[in-house]
């Protein structure tokens, strides 16, 4: 019987659908596995078609191409080398499962099945898969691996019963999604409790990239079964650790290894946004993105995000000046996109604003200039952008951020225009964190340059879309600092009215924007997709009734 195991875990990005692709990744990984020694190559959460896969998994063509892919990655584990432990759709009985397969020796030695199946937040496996029994382990070259699928260690049933069948090791693969502060919940909260209980240590790995809506960010470790960390992979990065096992008279434990340092706050959420707008535009085929550079915050945190996502060369910046831009605005994006090395171009949108003021002058003679005439030069810019990307190509990024998009401050098909928004769930307050923070450091997976990027009077000056004269945000909203105080907790915490009003905002202000947040559901709806940060992001989390009366206040 082996005493000593070599277990490389592959941190990963995936493409949902990718099937061959995504074989051919772990084929590629098996081998360097191999000249590295390696008895086992471990894989995350459905590795092999893409996690979240979402209705992709109903269509019987994408699981039967699944299940001829697995068998041929079984039969290339009958050359010498490590076995493989992938994740995948599997039925069974009429069923279908999310679950992982044991490859070695040149066939399929053993499936389990997800027990526990999340069905909140972003989320809807139940609806999907049927959920497998308690799971028994499996023999392993000598070793007895438990292997537990994501939500199975958040609950006690999985792990107790595998340890009480005999299990070791346990081997958890993982498709988590990053939320802020998760990574101490995952390590501290769920993993050590389990490792503790049991007495039986944990690898928990997990994958990285983007899909949609979602971020993920690696992470992954182990756990032994004292409850102390002997490995801590990278957040962000495409990483494979080789891991040294060893079988000792309290039972298997793993070689300290390397921890690495995860990032801090809000490095974080910056590389969230990265990495979400990143894959979106590569994975969907985009060469570039554009975005209206307007001299305020939003667009330029998004010119940084951007950059650090794919490079300064395949982001295009415009600046759409009206009669109500200031020359502030003018020189401030100038400078950024200076500072970023991005292309700027420059359109002017009177002339469009001025045809729009003929061809409706007969119609609105006896009406006042009011939100219409502003809507109307947002629309022409938002017009004027698509028109770019039709003829080019680049993906359009929208720039709102959540503060504006939770109360309506946002034109639906002008600024809201666009494929994709990386500030979608960050509010304003934190755009202005970020932005800071980004002057201060360069993402350690960012590809623009370091140093000031975001010019410090963006930061510095008041808030204004500049629709109208001497303009400013807080005409119409409440300091972002409130605000923002007062979304938290009508949006991520649920609370009423008079909840907050007991916290200390005014009952009026906490009405209205109450009311606001309720009445722009139906634009959030017709918003492009952004990646989630928070535990209550707009979509896959929040999922409010566009028509209903209620009120809290």
């Amino acid at each position: 019987m082996a005493d000593t195991l070599t277990i490389t875990f592959a941190q990963h990005n995936q493409k949902v659908g990718d099937i061959a692709g995504n074989a051919a990744s772990m084929l590629e990984a098996r081998e360097r596995a191999r000249k590295a020694g390696s008895d086992l190559i471990v894989f995350p959460e459905m590795h092999l078609i893409g996690y979240p896969p979402e209705d992709l998994v109903l269509k019987p063509a994408l699981i039967e191409r699944a299940a001829e892919e697995l068998e041929k990655l079984a039969k290339a584990t009958a050359s010498d080398g490590p076995g493989m432990l992938v994740g995948s759709v599997f039925v069974r009985d009429g069923a279908l499962h999310n679950g992982v397969a044991l490859l070695d020796g040149g066939r399929i030695t053993a499936t389990r099945f997800k027990h526990e199946l999340p069905n909140y937040g972003t989320f809807d496996e139940a609806r999907l898969f049927t959920p497998g029994g308690l799971p028994d382990p499996v023999l392993f070259r000598g070793a007895m691996l438990g292997l537990p699928i994501c939500e199975d260690i958040w609950h006690q049933d999985v792990c107790r019963h595998l340890a009480d069948m005999g299990a070791q090791i346990f081997i958890c693969i993982n498709g988590s999604p990053y939320e802020i502060d998760k990574d101490v919940l995952r390590i501290d909260g769920v993993a050590k409790r389990r490792a503790i209980d049991t007495g039986v240590p944990l690898a928990y790995l997990n994958r990285v990239g983007g899909q949609d809506e979602l971020a993920f960010d690696g992470a992954s470790f182990v756990i032994n079964a004292d409850g102390t960390l002997a490995a801590q992979m990278p957040d962000w990065e495409e990483v494979e650790i080789a891991t040294r096992w060893v079988r000792g008279k309290q039972g298997w434990s793993c070689v300290p290894g390397a921890l690495h340092r995860l990032s801090d706050h809000p490095e974080d959420i910056y590389c969230a946004m990265v990495t979400g707008l990143r894959d979106y535009v590569d994975h969907n085929g985009f060469p570039g993105v554009l975005i209206g550079l307007s001299g305020g915050i939003d667009s330029a945190l998004c010119a940084a995000v951007a950059v650090d996502a794919l490079g300064a060369d395949r982001v295009w910046c415009v600046m759409l000046p009206s009669r109500y831009t200031s020359q502030e605005s003018l020189d401030d994006a100038e400078a950024c996109a200076k500072a970023l090395g991005v292309r700027l171009s420059t359109i002017p949108i009177q002339p469009a604003v001025t045809g729009f003021d003929q061809m409706l002058e007969d119609d609105f003679a006896d009406k006042d200039v009011d939100i219409t005439e502003e809507n109307i030069q947002s629309r022409i810019r938002g017009v004027t952008l698509m028109a770019l990307s039709n003829k080019f190509g680049p993906m359009l990024v929208t720039t709102g951020n959540k503060s504006e998009m939770s109360v309506g401050y946002a034109t639906i098909y002008g600024d809201m225009a666009g494929g994709y928004n990386p500030l979608k769930d960050a509010y304003k307050t934190t755009v202005f964190e970020l932005a800071d923070w980004r002057n201060r450091a360069r993402p350690k997976i960012g590809k623009g340059p370091a140093g000031e990027v975001i010019p410090a009077n963006i930061i510095a000056k008041p808030p204004s879309a500049e629709l109208r004269p001497d303009q400013k945000d807080e005409d119409s909203l409440p300091p972002y600092a409130v605000l923002d105080g007062i979304l938290h907790g009508l949006v991520e915490h649920e609370k009423s009215v008079d909840q907050l009003v007991g916290e200390g905002f005014e009952r009026e202000t906490v009405t209205r924007i109450e009311r606001l947040l309720h009445l722009s559901e139906y634009k959030r709806r017709q918003a492009p997709p952004g990646v989630k940060l928070g535990s209550r992001n707009f979509g896959r989390d929040r999922r409010y009734p566009i028509t209903h009366s209620f009120r809290s206040g």
